[in-house]
């Protein structure tokens, strides 16, 4: 008798196995990359070193018979620096045209703001992020930490697009969640405009406070002009960030294109401000990116010592599949 329930219970599990197969669809994408790259500056030549990227992404979803969709996203990254290993993002999203879309970010995850605050730039300070004689400094953002939440709103109007962020208290927070929200408008061809704000749970009182971020950016032709602004502000004034950037991109055609951009980091201690710019081109062709870049830093570490300014030139060769 015990046989045949086992027999029985196989079989179940099986075809169960089967129906949730044939209703959802499973993805895999992938990226990889090599470059090669040096800094210069007082006291420090680090000559040529290669480096290399790679990871893939699984996703996933299916349709339930009330008509909402779920998914989710698994990705493997073998720089991931979350302390597992391999795996770095991945969430649950639960959605529909109704209700709009809920996603829960076991990790990888940004407030409303922290996820449309990177510079005009493209973040040209990580490049310099302790790298060198002198420490440099990076982007203070409301970024939260794992199991937070995100909600698309559905459509309100055409143009306008709404994001919410939720952050619950984690342990030893002083207080106990942070919310954000994010308003896009691309009413108007070519222009995009997107203000935000967010709470910033520190985890003690004097480093709790709020991000704002507002984005500007306009195409006309082969142009784009785009100007960045992040303020972060905590109690412990000297925690305090201003992050200004602008950049000007010119396409050249399908394949071809290059972008000059400057950013500015004050901080709200004593110092000077950290100064970046960059140029960079890039040819892409069926999948692949040829790019090359060069970068400067000034007051890396918000001070005027020789050892806090430095050069950074790199290439690079990607690839998406």
């Amino acid at each position: 008798m015990n046989n045949f329930k086992k027999i029985g219970l196989t079989a179940l599990a099986a075809s169960l196995v089967s129906v949730s197969a044939n209703a959802g669809e499973l993805s895999i994408s992938g990226a990889a990359s090599m470059n090669v790259g040096g800094y210069s500056g007082e006291g420090h030549d680090g000559g040529a070193t290669f480096s290399m990227g790679n990871q893939f992404t699984v996703s996933g979803s299916g349709e339930l018979d009330n008509g909402m969709t779920v998914s989710i996203s698994y990705q493997l990254d073998n720089n991931a620096a979350t302390g597992a290993g391999p795996f770095d993002d991945h969430s649950v999203t639960v959605s529909s045209d109704a209700m709009g879309s809920l996603t829960l970010h076991g990790h990888g995850g940004g407030s409303a703001t922290s996820a449309m605050d990177a510079t005009a730039a493209g973040n040209v300070w990580d490049t310099f992020d302790g790298i060198g004689l002198a420490t440099g400094i990076t982007h203070s953002n409301s970024a939260p930490g794992n199991n937070a939440l995100s909600y698309v709103m559905p459509t309100i109007m055409d143009g306008v697009a709404v994001n919410l962020s939720y952050e619950p208290q984690q342990s030893g927070n002083s207080i106990d969640s942070g919310v954000g929200y994010a308003v896009t408008y691309t009413g108007i061809e070519g222009l995009t405009l997107v203000y935000s704000a967010s709470d910033e749970v520190g985890t003690t009182a004097a480093l709790s406070g709020d991000q704002t971020a507002w984005k500007a950016s306009y195409a006309y032709g082969p142009i784009t002009a785009t100007i960045t602004e992040s303020e972060f502000d905590v109690q412990t004034a000297a925690s305090d960030q201003d992050a200004s950037s602008m950049a000007v991109s010119y396409t050249i055609n399908d394949e071809m294109s290059v972008t000059y951009g400057t950013e500015t980091f004050d901080t709200g201690g004593t110092g000077s401000d950290a100064e970046y710019d960059v140029i960079k081109g890039s040819y892409t062709s069926g999948g692949m990116t040829v790019s090359a870049q060069r970068k400067t830093a000034e007051n890396i570490d918000h001070s005027s010592n020789n050892n806090a300014d430095l050069e950074y030139w790199g290439l690079g060769l990607a690839f998406a599949f």
